[in-house]
């Protein structure tokens, strides 16, 4: 597509239920081949091209950060499946380790490396004081005599029973999601500064952090996602219709309903999810409208899809002005009523 783009189509994007909808006035038999769906297909751009939209021609700048914070945002999910894995082989055959290591945080490099040291029951007994300190203290650790001394009387208790041949496999699939979750860490940590790399050297690099709850991560995910063509939403509306925080109206007859967008990116939205939970705690405008949307009995999900929703009007209108996000002018109009809520 970005190649097409490049040499100068105009490219649109169409979803397939659309193009499967159309494709309804020429047979219901359900047929289907290439021809006929680029047949379908020409047609639908030459009789409804005014309703479809081109692919936005982002710049390079925005491209970059795209793929990073995108791959970024996947290692991460990686990592926590991974663990969740990790996680259940140690129930079955060590949880010894899950107690010993929780002041740690079983993701933490340095337990992992002691879960590497020692997968099974058997081995993590027979661990000295010494060779758990020198790990800590290669870590940094505070406290490093007394942890050390408390996971050695954790792995030092009685353990379930299983057999040797079978406590070896598990050893060996845990040994294994440690080495991969040590991996994944070092690759998110080094792909967090090429993140924050790229987003620095963006045009909007100092808009989007001036956002409450926006950071230079999150800023990155959020300007991937809705990227950076001035022509892309005509509205702030459009914009909101995208990020799937503004709701859908359903009308037939006497029936009238309110329902919350279920086609929606996904990474937007658990992006701009992170930065409603996060403005509350440094906006003071935010944490008013999230309390009055629960003051009208909106539940734990729809107050903070409404507070995404404002900021995404917000961040909108910053956008198309150039300018910083200001409290004082984000929420003028919301104060008196928040202020009574």
């Amino acid at each position: 597509m970005q190649a097409l783009i490049a040499a100068g189509y105009q490219v649109y994007a169409i979803n397939p239920r659309q193009a499967a909808r159309f494709k309804e006035r020429y047979s219901t038999s359900g047929a289907k081949s290439d021809k006929g769906d680029a047949h379908a297909l020409a047609d639908m751009v030459r009789i409804d091209g005014a309703q479809l939209r081109t692919v936005a021609g982002d710049s390079d700048q925005a491209q970059a950060v795209r793929v990073v914070a995108r791959v970024h945002q996947t290692l991460i999910w990686d990592r926590t499946r991974t663990f969740q894995r990790l996680r259940s082989t140690l129930r079955e055959c060590f949880p010894g380790a899950l107690t010993a290591y929780a002041d740690l945080e079983l993701t933490s490099t340095d337990a992992l490396e002691l879960l590497i040291k020692a997968p099974t029951p058997g081995q993590a007994a027979k661990l000295t004081k010494p060779q758990i300190a020198a790990i800590l203290v290669r870590h940094r650790r505070h406290r490093r005599d007394q942890r050390a001394t408390a996971m050695q009387t954790s792995l030092r208790e009685p353990q379930l029973g299983v057999a040797t041949p079978v406590a070896a496999a598990y050893g060996a699939v845990a040994f294994a999601h440690a080495r991969l979750l040590i991996a994944l860490n070092e690759q998110i940590t080094t792909l967090e500064e090429q993140v924050s790399a790229h987003f620095r050297a963006h045009p909007d690099a100092e808009v989007y952090p001036s956002m409450p709850g926006i950071g230079e991560i999150t800023g990155a995910r959020v300007l991937a996602e809705f990227e950076d063509d001035p022509t892309r939403y005509t509205s702030a509306k459009a914009r909101k219709n995208y990020a799937g925080t503004s709701p859908i109206t359903r009308a037939s007859g006497k029936t009238h309903t309110v329902q919350a967008r279920s086609a929606r990116n996904d990474r937007l939205a658990d992006a701009l999810h992170k930065q409603a939970f996060s403005a509350l705690n440094t906006s003071l405008g935010a944490r008013r409208y999230y309390g009055k949307q629960r003051a009208r009995d909106a539940g734990c999900n729809p107050a903070p899809r409404q507070l995404g929703n404002r900021l995404v009007g917000i961040l909108h209108g910053c956008l198309k002005t150039r300018t910083l996000y200001d409290e004082a002018t984000a929420w003028s109009h919301h104060a008196p009523l928040a202020a009574t809520a």
